[in-house]
């Protein structure tokens, strides 16, 4: 089984896929060391790790590096969240997307706001790029290359209803999946679930970490998003305060510091 078809695969088992992202080598070798069986990036942590904030300030040509050595470092399926596609037109989009599948990507996240002005993106401009995406990867030979559609309508207070009919119609257009970030009301996770013809995924908040109530109501993919990266710099900033204020290295040995060691 290719990595393709493998990555297809866990949008269909019956437990959804519990999906980490990395964004960095370190953090993938580690993330696959644990035993997940598929690794996302963040856009967030990666652009962070280059000392760039999120929102397509760091630059397609370091992204993509970064990416390609994630997937070089690890054997499990890796998917990248590529933003809004790093262009303003289509040709520069669908040329991006075809560069992460030659890295050896398995799929990408794609969403559908804009990056540099606020709001989001007429919906048939984003179902005719979306269109155009699928087409070109079939061409070029990636034809179980993982589109999921993220929508933005949560992030940005619009409705239910436009997320169903924004999810409907970019599945339609050939989107694999369907990544809608905030959304966290669990019947309304229900109704999503109910009424789109493609995997569902959500991503993990304060007040949705349940993988068995998730599974309960139809979800299949539930990933970290920056919470991961998050918790990390977290460590690394309270720690650094802790040792220069007790002019200490005490803080680098206490019980909670994870000490990982990699199989020749």
């Amino acid at each position: 089984m290719s990595k393709y078809t493998d990555f297809h695969s866990l949008h269909d088992e019956d437990s959804l896929l519990f999906l980490p992202n990395a964004w960095d080598v370190l953090s993938a070798m580690i993330i696959e060391q644990a035993g997940f069986r598929a690794i996302g990036t963040t856009s967030y942590g990666v652009a962070n790790a280059n000392g760039y904030n999120d929102g397509e300030n760091i630059s397609f040509d370091a992204l993509l590096e970064s990416c390609q050595k994630i997937v070089q470092a690890v054997s499990i399926p890796v998917t990248v969240d590529i933003e809004a596609g790093f262009g303003l037109d289509e040709d520069t989009v669908v040329s991006h997307v075809l560069k992460v599948a030659d890295v050896g990507a398995v799929g990408i996240n794609i969403e559908d706001s804009y990056k540099k002005s606020s709001g989001l993106k007429n919906v048939e401009e984003h179902a005719i790029l979306l269109k155009a995406l699928r087409k070109n990867l079939d061409d070029h030979g990636f034809k179980d290359f993982f589109i999921n559609a993220r929508i933005d309508t949560y992030l940005q207070q619009k409705g239910l209803q436009e997320t169903i009919d924004r999810a409907s119609r970019y599945v339609q257009s050939g989107a694999n999946g369907v990544f809608i970030p905030g959304l966290s009301d669990k019947e309304e996770i229900r109704r999503v679930t109910h009424e789109i013809d493609a995997p569902l995924n959500v991503m993990s908040l304060p007040n949705l970490t349940s993988i068995d109530e998730l599974n309960a109501i139809g979800v299949k993919r539930l990933s970290m998003g920056n919470a991961f990266s998050d918790a990390v710099i977290g460590f690394i900033e309270q720690t650094s305060t802790a040792v220069l204020q007790d002019n200490s290295t005490k803080h680098l040995y206490l019980d909670h510091t994870i000490k990982t060691h990699f199989k020749d």
